[in-house]
């Protein structure tokens, strides 16, 4: 593994004790070892203060009764003065939620929003002058960088856990379904209750939110990238969700000959058959018709239900985007104006 994280120039053997001129005597093993572990200590150092344990309570109805229903997970302070970043999960529909604090403190917490979407929430509590953990750029993250989580995996507060960046770009779907774009793949090896801990860098900035870990596998663990989380944060601080253009469908894939579909040359491509239009929703508006077959939004091919999501999700409210369709044989283009997606319960 150190030699994957650390490039070492190869030195030409001039006789005994010597090196080329210009050249560095390679560090020893141990020596690396040591800033390793140096790196790993002063990110820890900075970031644990901020980290927090979540203990939640959420009803769930039984025949019988509403029953309470306890729950974990972590979460880090991004603002002096209590607001602090978890997964939706972790909170959603929670009946209480109680924050403890680096330092032993407990302290009743207040949802702000979320947004299932990305699996993201942002939490308060009423406290000032608490340390804090600094977002970073997650794009500039490369695969094989050293990355360190800090959690509390089953309830065991402030844990320490490294790894690297397995992948980038990952698609993950969220607890909505939608797919969460972007994700960062570790192989930090993860357990339940590290959910909403952050994943950190060497410099000590907060690149990724962990969400996930695959059942059954090891080393297959996955965090929401921060420049997403800062987005997110942005939008849940002004109207408490996040809100995504909407088009107002209900599709599925569907096979059409290659020559609907824009800078394509395959013989047969795939679109998007409507099978539902939804009432009063900007497809109704645009004229979409079920049995219609989206092939395309603003040109650019729309392949799957996953390539229309994504689009939709970069487009602006109220943008209008023209849309090409199959209908009866003959290529088509629908003027539509996209509106606000309505809150979804889960």
């Amino acid at each position: 593994m150190l030699r994957t994280m650390f490039s070492v120039r190869p030195i030409v053997d001039q006789g005994e004790g010597f090196a080329a001129a210009g050249t560095a005597m390679p560090a020893d093993p141990e020596t690396l070892l040591d800033a390793f572990s140096q790196a790993v200590v002063r990110v820890v150092q900075s970031v644990a203060p901020a980290v927090v344990g979540l203990q939640v309570v959420r009803p769930v109805a039984t025949p019988q009764r509403v029953a309470e229903v306890p729950g974990a997970g972590s979460g880090f302070l991004i603002t002096p003065d209590g607001y602090l970043l978890t997964n939706s999960h972790v909170v959603h529909r929670a009946r209480r939620i109680v924050v403890s604090l680096a330092d032993g403190t407990e302290l009743p917490g207040t949802l702000v929003g979320e947004d299932p979407a990305t699996d993201l929430a942002l939490v308060r509590v009423q406290a000032s002058g608490l340390p804090v953990a600094e977002l970073g750029d997650s794009d500039r993250l490369q695969v094989g960088q050293l990355v360190i989580a800090i959690g509390n995996p089953l309830g065991l507060q402030a844990s320490v856990v490294t790894g690297v960046v397995s992948a980038l770009g990952r698609s993950l779907r969220g607890p909505d379904g939608r797919l969460i774009e972007n994700v960062i793949q570790t192989d930090a090896p993860l357990n339940p209750g590290n959910s909403g801990g952050p994943l950190v860098d060497t410099r000590g900035k907060v690149v990724g939110v962990n969400t996930a870990i695959v059942a059954g596998a090891q080393g297959l663990s996955f965090a929401v990238p921060a420049n997403t989380a800062e987005w997110v944060v942005g939008q849940l601080l002004r109207e408490g969700r996040v809100r995504r253009a909407w088009l107002g469908i209900v599709g599925e894939l569907r096979a059409v000959p290659g020559r609907f579909v824009p800078e394509r040359g395959e013989p047969r491509a795939a679109g998007i058959v409507v099978l539902q239009v939804v009432a009063g929703s900007p497809a109704e508006r645009a004229g979409l018709r079920p049995g219609d077959v989206i092939v395309s939004l603003d040109g650019v091919p729309v392949r799957s239900p996953t390539d229309l999501q994504r689009a939709l999700s970069r487009a602006a409210i109220g943008s209008v985007v023209t849309l090409g369709i199959v209908r009866q044989g003959k290529l088509l283009a629908l003027q539509a104006e996209l509106a606000a997606e309505p809150a979804r319960e889960r």
